[in-house]
């Protein structure tokens, strides 16, 4: 073997022994140092706090106290006083051959409102037209037992039986015309056609005849053909939850107020409390009656009251400035040191006398608030 040859394997042999050594000494990885580096979360500031530079700019009120009834607020709907309600029905039975008046009218007393076309009123006039004969009859054989009487030619006896059959027919012809009265029919003008007044004056807000429908209390058809409504006293029917209502009694007044007439206050009364709540929302109907003026509240809107109680209680007031609106909700600044407001959210109440606002809830008497929160409000978002 030559000494190249020799020398080259042992090159390899080197380069072999290396590489196991090489693999031998070598260790697992730390899955550790391969993970990423844990992240650091740091906390939002407070939203809010409100830091400014020179707080001495913005004046301090002191929130004072202010004593005022209970009041609880509701909602409800507009509803037509029930006692100021008519219906108008058709006592003739038949088919409705004209309507005059429409849903939403306002109709007087007296005012025709529809035409109905009907068989009683035939069926009347024959029975009028039979009590006039028999009457006349009666008067005449009456008139004719008197005479023989007073000749002695009949006994007294035929002078009551024919009294007295006078009697029945003068009754019986008296019915009869109070029947055509009744469906509206004149004896001395008779029509199959009977024409419906208007009962009251009012707004109709109902009908329930059309033209060729059938109307009067025996056909299929609705007895009340209109309902119509005196709506210069209307009711606010008020949903009441079981815990308010020890706070709410007959004869207290509330104030209504509009979803469509927000800047108009109405007051009214309560004159009933439901005696039955719904199982559902475990709520009481209240009724408040109310005068509706230029008949401003309209069936079916929607109302706000405001009930009054009777014992006081105590809040704070704070000028109207300081009161911020924000997000429909309300907002107060008050001090938190080292230069700094906090924003407090309250419950704002009614505007007061002298430019204040009460403050049902949130801060106490006492606390200091801004006197203008707009303007630091504004300062902040600068």
């Amino acid at each position: 073997m030559s000494s190249i040859c020799f020398r080259y394997r042992i090159a390899i042999l080197s380069c072999f022994g290396i590489f196991l050594l090489a693999g031998c000494n070598d260790k697992p990885g730390d899955p550790k140092s391969e993970a990423p580096p844990a992240a650091s979360v740091q906390a939002d500031a407070d939203p809010n706090l409100v830091h400014v530079d020179h707080p001495e700019q913005f004046t301090l009120a002191t929130a004072s106290d202010y004593s005022a009834a209970t009041t609880l607020q509701v909602t409800g709907t507009v509803n037509p006083d029930i006692s100021r309600t008519i219906p108008v029905i058709s006592i003739a039975s038949g088919r409705v051959v004209d309507v005059h008046a429409r849903i939403g009218d306002y109709v007087k007393k007296g005012q025709l409102l529809m035409d109905v076309q009907s068989t009683d009123v035939s069926g009347a006039f024959g029975t009028y037209l039979k009590a006039v004969n028999d009457e006349r009859l009666t008067k005449v054989q009456l008139d004719r037992a008197k005479l023989l009487y007073e000749k002695g030619a009949v006994p007294q006896s035929q002078v009551e039986i024919t009294q007295d059959a006078e009697d029945d027919a003068v009754a019986a012809l008296s019915q009869a015309e109070d029947q055509l009265r009744v469906l509206g029919v004149d004896k001395t003008h008779p029509s199959a056609v009977v024409k419906v007044y208007s009962p009251a004056s009012g707004y109709i807000i109902a009908q329930n005849v059309t033209n060729a429908a059938a109307a009067g209390v025996t056909y299929s058809g609705s007895s009340n053909a209109f309902t119509i409504a005196d709506l210069s006293h209307v009711w606010i029917i008020c949903d009441v939850y079981e815990n308010d209502l020890p706070t709410v009694h007959l004869g207290q007044k509330a104030d209504i107020r509009l979803t469509a007439y927000p800047d108009r206050v109405l007051t009214g009364v309560i004159s009933d409390i439901g005696a039955v709540l719904d199982p559902q929302i475990r709520t009481a109907k209240v009724r408040i009656q109310v005068d509706n003026p230029g008949t401003l509240m309209r069936v079916g809107m929607f109302a706000t009251a405001t009930i009054h109680g009777k014992t006081q209680q105590a809040h704070a007031q704070v000028p109207a400035t300081a009161v911020l609106h924000l997000h429909d909700r309300d907002w107060v600044y008050v001090p938190a040191g080292n230069s700094s407001f906090r924003r407090v959210l309250v419950q704002g109440g009614d505007i007061l006398p002298g430019s204040m606002q009460e403050i049902r809830s949130g801060i106490n008497a006492g606390q200091q608030v801004v006197s203008n929160a707009l303007a630091l409000q504004n300062t902040a978002d600068q």
